[in-house]
């Protein structure tokens, strides 16, 4: 039997857990305790923000045409929040989106949600210029005609992209013109890096005395006391240990409903298991991203290319052979608030990928670009999948824009689907600790109110990304900026 040490909280401030140190919870944990909030981070893997493939920053969601244009109004402001906090993680690059002929939909029905977003955007910087972080507002989006690609194929690549025709040309140059409708849309919605996202968490993390980060450590009780909630945790090869806390943030990801039914707590909730493949291509060119719509699930899925430095691809394509799984989709019950996925995909998360699964579905996404970028298909498999589940509060599929929900005073979920997210839900809590008094509202601005992440060196932050993406077995290019002219003395192999 272990032995229990119980812990009361002898702080004056408040005292918070957060279940779970994904891009949510280390944010939270993150915003807390640079403003002095005593914090304790639970996370059972080895080190912070592992989960889903985060590739895209979603600064005004235009990669979904059926979400509302209020969710796209929602992800540009995060987006814009989030590339302030996280400074050295964002992957300066645009996204060309693209609607191939046999697709039902129309290049010109994006377009008045694209000038409801660059009005905002304008707005937005109006009101403070340090939100101008996705070029002049006057840039966010611009459009292509055919005779406009063809005269850019004429070009020769540029070895620096620096205007929108020249991020165009590698696109003009190989894409298949003539399989798609026009106009084409660029549009400034830039990369995300998750490695480096989790180097910025544990560098600030670990420089705050108030907060305990705890890896490898299981959760394994949580009970509502008197003085708000108890909670037993074990760290691999130790005892239990029992703490007091405050106030629980859940913010265990695909996983919450497992932290619900130990609150005893209902809530319903989708999980969803995804993948997306790193490939090896040969070429000269920088490339922006690009998207070709497609109707979700079918052969013809949303075909994505994402490009990373030294010809590191990373691919999804919506159908059920790519990125998307036979029983991947998963709903809570009323008995039970974890979706339960099955099997086979939970030890995909937890074990390994079945190497001949791996080849097949890596093959089928380099096919499924290729259909539309000719070259692509000499492309080679780079690496393991980039995967995990996601979890989508309610039942709305669709749902991108979410973030917060709370159980009585002392028990919030972070409900985040896209990372552009996390740091919202990590506001909407800090007022509910302020409304407590758990916290005391020190509140300036972004940039002061984060004094210690943004001290971090754009050095210091990606050597650490390195060293977590060898730690995970991806290649290091994984980690390293994707911006015109950016040069790092380390190997990205």
């Amino acid at each position: 039997m272990n032995n229990t040490a119980v812990h009361p909280n002898t702080h004056n401030n408040g005292k918070v857990a957060v279940i779970g140190a994904g891009v949510a919870g280390a944010t939270i944990a993150m915003r807390l305790a640079e403003l002095g909030v005593q914090v304790s981070l639970f996370e059972q893997g080895v080190s912070l923000v592992n989960g889903p493939p985060m590739c895209h920053l979603h600064a005004g969601g235009n990669l979904y045409r059926e979400i509302s244009d209020q969710q796209c109004l929602n992800l540009l402001e995060q987006s814009i929040n989030t590339v302030r906090l996280y400074q050295h993680c964002v992957n300066v690059r645009p996204t060309v989106i693209a609607v191939p002929s046999q697709d039902a939909g129309k290049p010109e029905e994006l377009f008045p949600r694209l000038n409801l977003l660059q009005q905002r955007y304008h707005q937005l910087v109006a009101e403070d210029v340090r939100n101008q972080v996705l070029g002049h507002p006057d840039n966010y989006f611009c459009s292509y005609q055919y005779q406009d690609l063809k005269r850019l194929a004429e070009r020769p690549l540029p070895s620096v992209p620096s205007s929108n025709d020249d991020w165009m040309v590698p696109f003009a140059k190989q894409a298949k013109l003539e399989q798609l409708k026009y106009p084409v849309i660029l549009v400034q919605e830039y990369g995300l890096s998750s490695l480096r996202i989790a180097a910025t968490a544990a560098l600030t993390l670990q420089q705050l005395p108030n907060c305990q980060v705890h890896t490898q450590t299981k959760v394994q009780a949580l009970s509502q006391a008197s003085h708000g909630w108890s909670l037993s945790y074990q760290n691999q090869g130790a005892s239990t240990c029992t703490e007091s806390f405050d106030f629980v943030v859940n913010a265990s990801g695909f996983r919450s409903g497992h932290v619900d039914n130990m609150a005893q707590f209902k809530r319903q909730r989708i999980v969803e298991f995804k993948a997306a493949y790193l490939t090896w291509w040969q070429t000269p060119a920088i490339w922006p991203e690009v998207i070709f719509h497609g109707e979700r699930g079918t052969p013809q899925g949303m075909a994505q290319l994402t490009p990373y430095c030294n010809g590191l691809f990373q691919l999804h394509g919506m159908t059920k052979h790519i990125t998307l799984f036979k029983g991947g989709l998963v709903n809570s019950s009323n008995d039970d608030a974890q979706p339960a996925l099955p099997t086979p995909l939970l030890s995909k998360i937890e074990q390994q990928w079945p190497e001949l699964e791996l080849q097949q579905r890596t093959h089928a996404a380099i096919e499924h670009l290729a259909q539309f970028i000719g070259p692509f298909a000499s492309a080679k498999l780079a690496a393991k999948p980039l995967y995990g589940a996601q979890q989508i509060p309610g039942e709305d599929s669709s749902l991108r824009a979410a973030a917060v929900s709370f159980e009585g005073e002392h028990y919030a979920r972070a409900e985040i689907v896209k990372a552009s997210s996390a740091l919202s839900s990590a506001n909407v809590i800090l007022e509910r600790l302020i409304h407590l008094g758990l916290a005391k509202d020190t509140r300036q601005d972004l940039e002061r109110d984060f004094k210690v992440a943004q001290k971090l060196t754009e050095h210091a932050v990606i050597s650490h990304a390195i060293k977590l993406a060898k730690q995970r077995d991806y290649p290091s290019a994984l980690a390293l900026p994707y911006h015109a002219g950016y040069n790092h003395p380390a190997q990205v192999s």
